[in-house]
């Protein structure tokens, strides 16, 4: 098989498997919805710059519920299986494609879930919607890539918040400020390079993924 047709199977077998069970999604999407709802009850309103924080906050502990789980579920009988069938890229590939679906979904409900909770005037609703996905995208790329070299070396939850940490803080850093960008209705002109920098930021994690995750899954 070549690699798009590797890829697409071991995403539908990823659907399929977390359709069957639902207790990841359900889990996830039942702590997005009450840390929201928390929140409202402690806050009631907040300043538009600590609502665009809060929300950043939450959707970052939700990917990291989300994704982390992407290599612990799977056995290494599993892996030795897939290490049979496939090539390393396609499982990479496969598990980001997939975290990108599942963290698109869980933005999409979080942030209507959060806007309706937590009214709160938006200067360019379109490109905060924008941010919002794209947000997610980088989370779930940078987070299957340190998740994957995390498991292999013993899923090590020290090893992981190391390696994310430098990728993860800037990150946050260009999504708060785009982001505020969109709350305050600037010119999109504006935020270009903040929008260039996460296309970057994406681009170069999966290259990476492509490039370092083979020399990883021999062992």
């Amino acid at each position: 098989m070549n690699l798009l047709k590797q890829v697409s199977l071991l995403v539908q077998k990823e659907i399929t498997l977390e359709w069957r069970s639902k207790y990841a999604l359900n889990g996830i999407l039942l702590y997005v919805i009450s840390t929201v709802f928390v929140c409202y009850q402690a806050f009631k309103s907040v300043h538009p710059i600590i609502w665009n924080a809060l929300f950043w906050i939450i959707m970052l502990f939700a990917a990291i519920n989300a994704i982390t789980k992407s290599f612990v579920q799977e056995s290494r009988g599993r892996q030795l299986y897939y290490y049979s069938l496939v090539s390393a890229k396609a499982v990479i590939l496969s598990k980001i494609i997939y975290n990108v679906l599942l963290m698109l979904l869980l933005s999409a409900v979080a942030f209507f879930v959060y806007s309706t909770i937590f009214k709160n005037k938006l200067g360019d609703p379109t490109l905060y919607f924008i941010t919002v996905m794209l947000g997610n995208l980088s989370f779930a790329t940078v987070l299957t890539m340190v998740s994957g070299i995390s498991a292999k070396a013993g899923n090590n939850g020290t090893l992981m918040a190391i390696l994310s940490f430098p990728v993860i803080i800037p990150l946050l850093i260009v999504l708060i400020k785009l982001s505020k960008n969109a709350m305050d209705g600037l010119d999109r002109s504006i935020s270009y390079n903040e929008i260039t920098v996460l296309l970057a930021i994406n681009l170069i994690v999966i290259t990476v993924s492509l490039l370092l995750f083979p020399y990883i899954w021999r062992d």
